[in-house]
């Protein structure tokens, strides 16, 4: 049985007037995307401006989410790095203090490992935890690249690997996966919100969105809606969305996506913390007359 399938949020970090974590925001974002029909919550990924937070604020974010959540919804942390032993440090150090379902591992950045160090860097992490793992594969963010023959040989070998979230943006990635998985427990799942209808369509399991912290219900009623051979609705539902999605990542995640929530009164401010900034006023126009 597949843990992960549908929608996965990626929740953002509500910051306000001081720039400091806005728990109340967090925890109405949070209901937010429960009521309206997400599948599972996404915990200090990219999106959450996790980089900038403190050991603390992290802390912070994640007993929020989990409290809030109470137990409806699985939840998944991000924590990797390009640091092996760093990374399974903070995964033991989260895990013996929060309940939490899986963690969304990134492929280490900067570094640049080959294919063997890549499965290296993953089989460590497995062998250290008994948490469930999702692999992140962001190539445009990280500057490495797990191939489909190293995702299907950890597949093979550890049986707590049980997603990725392909986000190179070939959807032929997560196809290969697909075609050469050897068990039925596996996800693949989308990290590119323009490409989810099309990866949905060819077997992808689901996706951790960034449009879902804004559009929860209607990406969730699209999916369904495809899910069940209604192609004319998805289509309907894919396409108001879609000037939405491109707008919210045309000046970066997540500065697109917060103004877009402060348009909707899901959050209070927009504020981004360096070296990321908020939208332009052109952006926050567009973002304005797109809104559905």
């Amino acid at each position: 049985m597949k843990i992960f399938k549908g929608i996965g949020t990626a929740l953002i970090t509500p910051l306000d007037e001081n720039f400091n974590v806005d728990t109340q925001a967090l925890k109405n974002l949070t209901e937010h995307i429960i009521k309206n029909e997400g599948d599972f919550l996404v915990a200090l990924g990219t999106t959450s401006e996790a980089p900038t937070l403190s050991q603390e604020e992290k802390e912070l974010v994640l007993d929020t989410i989990i409290k809030t959540n109470n137990n409806r919804l699985p939840v998944v942390v991000g924590i990797g790095g390009n640091n092996t032993k760093k990374v399974i440090e903070e995964i033991n150090y989260f895990a013996s203090k929060y309940d939490f379902q899986a963690v969304l591992s990134v492929c280490p950045y900067y570094n640049k490992p080959n294919q063997r160090g890549l499965y290296k860097h993953f089989a460590t992490i497995a062998e250290a935890t008994a948490k469930n793992i999702i692999i992140y594969n962001v190539p445009g963010r990280t500057s490495s690249d797990i191939l489909p023959e190293t995702v299907l040989e950890l597949a093979r070998n550890y049986k707590n690997i049980v997603a990725i979230k392909e986000a190179s943006g070939k959807i032929e990635r997560g196809m290969d996966i697909i075609q050469g998985l050897e068990r039925n427990d596996f996800s693949v799942l989308s990290g590119d919100d323009p490409l989810f209808l099309a990866e949905l369509a060819a077997g992808y399991d689901g996706v951790i969105s960034v449009i879902t912290n804004a559009y929860t219900k209607e990406f969730a009623q699209m999916t369904k809606e495809l899910l069940q051979g209604n192609f004319t609705q998805a289509h309907k539902y894919h396409y108001a969305l879609y000037p939405l999605i491109k707008l919210i990542f045309k000046e970066g995640n997540p500065t697109g996506i917060k103004a877009l929530l402060k348009l909707k009164g899901i959050i209070n401010t927009n504020n981004l913390r360096l070296p990321l900034v908020s939208a332009s006023g052109d952006l926050e126009e567009a973002l304005k007359q797109a809104l559905i």
